[in-house]
Formats: C-alpha cells, structure tokens, sequence
C-alpha cells in the first residue's frame, strides 16, 4: 500500500493499495459472489449490450434495459445479491473513514476487448459520499474528464490492487475505460480485468 494518493482531476488514486494475497483472497470472494449471483450482460436504453459483463452485491444491484439505468433490489434471476464481502468493505473503511457502509458492490468483468463510456455516476441519492473503486487483473486504462461531456481528458493506467476514491469535486465526474490490457496480470484465470465499485445508495 502506497501513503500518498496521487490525485487526478480530484481522484484520489492509492496505486498498489492491495498487496499480492490480499488480491487473491478478494477475487476468490467475487468469483463466491458471481457463483451465486451470475455475471450477465445488461441492455443499454439504446438496444444494445453493454461489453461489459456484470453482477453486484449489497442491498442493491446496479441494473440497465430499455427503461434506463438503474439500482434493483434483485438479480435478473429474481434472487436477492448477495452479502458484500468483508474484503471489500474492509477497503472502503481504510479509504473512506466512514461508518455509513456502502449499499451497492457493483462488480464489473471487462474481457480483452470490453471498454465503458465516458459517464457520471449520479443514480444515487446523495452525492456527498464517495464512490470506492477497486481494480483486479489486467491494467485498464482509466480515463478521467470534467463535469461536463467533451473537453479535455486525461487517462492513467490502473493496475491489480488499485484503489480510486471519487469525492469531493470528483464525484460527479465523467470517466471510464477506454481499454484494458490482456494478459498483464495473472490473478485471474485468463485474460480479463474486474472492477468493484462501491457506492452508498440511499
């Protein structure tokens, strides 16, 4: 774990929060959490499939179709999300400080050739708590904007075991994941990259 973040456009980026066994042992959590709540590939409002695959944790479950964006209280199966792991909520303590724990542990799965939009995260009822994200697997590369669509960008490389805490100015900034790069971690059983977002809903 690093001491200092480096601080991007008002991200707080802590690079190598998660030594080697600490990762391990999270993405054995998830892959407990995709067995008992299937990744699935959500329906954007445009009609088509989102290339990222996806399942949540918590007491809600972040969820897309021809309705729009939105946070459910259960899996496409009809079955509840199950617990967040205690490795996960263990990160936003140490980042956060907070009591309030997070509602949401959305788990996103990028394959070598999945990427997701520039987008804020503004389904949430208040936005004076932080979003938490978590890498595992391969490096992505992490695009950050403004407050507003277009605009200059910038983007920094998140490697296995980084963590981003989205705060402050940050919180209801565009970013996301123009890339990911296959095959440069071996934590996970194949190529792919996951990204856990933690995020307080209520």
């Amino acid at each position: 774990m690093t001491d200092a973040p480096l601080t991007v456009r008002g991200f707080r980026i802590y690079k190598g929060f998660l030594y080697g066994n600490t990762q391990a042992a999270m993405a054995a959590d998830i892959r407990a959490v995709a067995a008992s709540a299937p990744l699935f590939s959500p329906m954007t409002p445009y009609g088509k499939p989102m290339s990222v695959r996806m399942t949540s944790a918590g007491k809600y479950g972040w969820f897309a179709d021809r309705r729009g964006y939105r946070y459910v209280t259960e899996h496409p199966l009809g079955t509840e999300w199950p617990p967040i792991p205690d490795s996960v909520l263990s990160v936003w303590r140490a980042v956060t400080g907070l009591e309030r724990m997070p509602d949401c542990c959305l788990v996103n799965f990028y394959g070598p050739k999945a990427r997701m939009g520039l987008h804020q995260d503004r389904d949430e009822a208040d936005f004076s708590f932080p979003v938490v994200s978590i890498s595992l697997g391969d490096d992505g590369l992490f695009r950050i904007g403004s407050q507003e669509r277009g605009g200059k960008t910038e983007s920094v490389w998140l490697t296995s075991g980084d963590v981003v805490v989205m705060g402050g100015e940050a919180r209801l900034t565009y970013h996301g994941v123009d890339k990911i790069r296959p095959g440069s971690s071996t934590l996970l059983e194949g190529e792919g990259r996951l990204n856990l977002t933690l995020r307080v809903v209520d």
